[in-house]
């Protein structure tokens, strides 16, 4: 396929996935209280509402993993636009709990289909072997969803309130999103060379067995802390001593940062194995947490840079990692399945780290390093196996 068509598809999946994540993933940070507040629910009652749609996008995975390896991304992506504007919408009209749940069930539907694992499928899809820039080149897009997200929900809940809100993300989907999954090329059949990490059955399944498990324990940490910083950013800046004003401030550069570390690994490091990219990357958020807890809310800006580089970085990995060490072959389906621990993890994440800043403040930072020590201590271990499984051959 022409470089320049590849491009294109690029920047079109990009964009849409831009527009996904910021309405769905992003959307609960900024509307979630006043969500409550017309409801006359408790802000945790929406969290977990949230949550659900997290277990529903784990079980919907699978599902759409194994439909864009038989068929290709675009038809799916561009159903699951109608499926988000559905959900958005949903929860626009929502009335009390029932309806609150209803919607992020919807919402959850399509954030299992919609979303990077999807993304990232239609690409391996598209390209074999050859994705790992182009994953690269979407993430570098999706960086700003929540740069873009956040500002632009509290602006409009602000101007049309919070269902106003969700209506003009449901009117994007089908504007925007729609059209530029429809842009995408047609699904051409994955060729992968003989010899090629899975051109056949795996020789030692019990190896491949446990490759699969240490890929599916990082994804699931490295998520889990996502998807709590995601949620309780600027309430866990203000734990740590900055104000109102800083910790905002400080929480819209995790979407630079993203790019930033993105644009580095598209570049510097390219050279490298994509599992020392992931282990640099797993170590940035513990790293900057120490410098939080030592100096506090003076340098939230260095711990929203450091862990958003290194949640940028991991973006990127979830989506290489199955690619090379595995190949292209069944890409989808794998891909999704290791998914699901990390999809369960999210959902008990914004509830979770939520019970932790009310009961330690800051101190909930001492159990996001502690999981992104043992997500590294994994790749060790991974990185290990292969350099042994490569001397062999």
């Amino acid at each position: 396929m022409p470089l320049d068509r590849q491009h294109l598809s690029v920047a079109s999946l990009g964009t849409s996935q831009t527009l996904a994540w910021a309405s769905t993933y992003y959307l609960p940070a900024m509307l979630a209280a006043p969500m409550a507040r017309d409801l006359g629910v408790a802000t945790l009652t929406v969290f977990a509402a949230f949550s659900a749609a997290l277990v529903v996008s784990a079980m919907v995975g699978p599902l759409a993993g194994r439909t864009i390896d038989r068929h290709g991304g675009r038809t799916v992506l561009v159903v699951t636009n109608g499926v988000f504007a559905a959900g958005l919408t949903a929860l626009a009209l929502a009335q009390g709990p029932v309806g609150l749940f209803a919607a992020w069930v919807l919402l959850g539907v399509g954030m299992g289909s919609g979303l990077y694992e999807a993304a990232f499928a239609t690409l391996v899809r598209l390209y074999g072997s050859q994705s790992r820039t182009a994953i690269t080149g979407i993430t570098l897009f999706a960086g700003f969803a929540s740069t873009v997200g956040w500002p632009l929900s509290a602006w409009l809940e602000g101007e049309v309130g919070w269902r106003g809100a969700c209506l003009v993300w449901a009117a994007l989907h089908l504007v925007l999103g729609a059209p530029l999954n429809a842009s995408l090329p047609k699904a051409v059949a994955v060729v992968v060379p003989p010899g090629a990490p899975g051109a056949s059955a795996p020789a030692e399944p019990v190896r491949v067995g446990r490759t699969a498990v240490l890929l599916a324990l990082v994804f699931a940490i490295t998520w889990f802390i996502s998807t709590a910083m995601a949620a309780h950013l600027p309430r866990l800046l203000q734990a740590a001593g900055a104000g109102l004003a800083a910790a905002v401030f400080a929480s819209a550069l995790v979407g630079p940062a993203q790019v930033v570390a993105r644009m580095l690994e598209l570049g510097l490091l390219r050279r490298f194995h994509p599992l020392r990219s992931a282990q640099l990357a797993v170590l940035a958020h513990p790293l900057g947490a120490a410098v939080l807890m030592a100096l506090g809310g003076p340098v939230a800006v260095v711990f929203t840079l450091l862990h958003g580089a290194g949640n940028g970085i991991m973006t990127i990995a979830n989506g290489t990692l199955p690619l090379v060490l595995f190949g292209p072959h069944g890409y989808g389906l794998r891909q999704s399945m290791l998914m699901v621990p990390a999809r369960i993890a999210q959902a008990s994440a914004p509830f979770v780290f939520g019970v932790l800043i009310d009961r330690w403040g800051q101190g909930a930072l001492w159990v996001s390093s502690g999981l992104g020590l043992v997500a590294f201590a994994a790749l060790c271990w991974l990185a290990a196996r292969v350099q042994h499984t490569d001397r062999a051959a």
